[in-house]
């Protein structure tokens, strides 16, 4: 997180469509609206809570780290809400495994380790979409859970940096004060 010039307080805009956790928002944005379609019944509420959900963890990544350019406070406000809004999007998940009497995959499942790996290394919705019809319903919600445990690491190690970067460099009204320092020869 550095500046865009030296001496200035602004921050260099960051490529949001770069980090992995925002491409895992994006991916598990369109799984779950395929999932509401096909698993879900019309008129569970479910359906919007999940969809709202996974919309409100892409696009609060998208405002939060937008904002960061001008401010930290923002962009770990909404990066956090981001991660308060995927987590609601796992607990459907697992909660839809429970009722249906289907299996949540921990590390000694046969497939566990599989679908970690090909979860860790594919980073685009449509090497996830083409095998959507083809998965089960223990698959599907398996692998979302799995990419949303990955979505929820990346951006506590993101949240971890800016922490750094601020207890570095201070924040906005610092920088402000000590750039107009700077400017006037102080």
């Amino acid at each position: 997180m550095k500046t865009l010039n030296e001496g200035g307080f602004l921050r260099q805009n960051v490529d949001y469509k770069s980090l992995l956790f925002y491409k895992k928002a994006l991916v598990l944005y369109d799984m779950t609206f395929f999932f509401k379609e096909h698993y879900l019944h019309r008129g569970d509420r479910t359906q919007d809570q999940m969809e709202q959900a996974a919309r409100s963890g892409k696009q609060n990544i998208v405002e939060g780290l937008s904002d960061g350019m001008t401010s930290m406070e923002m962009a770990v406000k909404l990066l956090n809400t981001a991660r308060g809004s995927l987590r609601e999007l796992q607990e459907d998940y697992e909660d839809y495994l429970r009722v249906h009497g289907l299996e949540l995959w921990d590390k000694n499942h046969p497939r566990f380790d599989k679908m970690v790996r090909y979860c860790y290394s594919h980073h685009e919705p449509a090497q996830y979409m083409a095998y959507a019809e083809q998965w089960s319903e223990e698959e599907f919600c398996n692998v979302a859970l799995t990419l949303l445990h990955q979505a929820d690491r990346g951006m506590i190690t993101y949240l971890s940096k800016v922490e750094t970067t601020f207890l570095a460099e201070g924040g906005i009204k610092e920088q402000m004060s000590t750039a107009r320092k700077n400017a006037r020869g102080y």
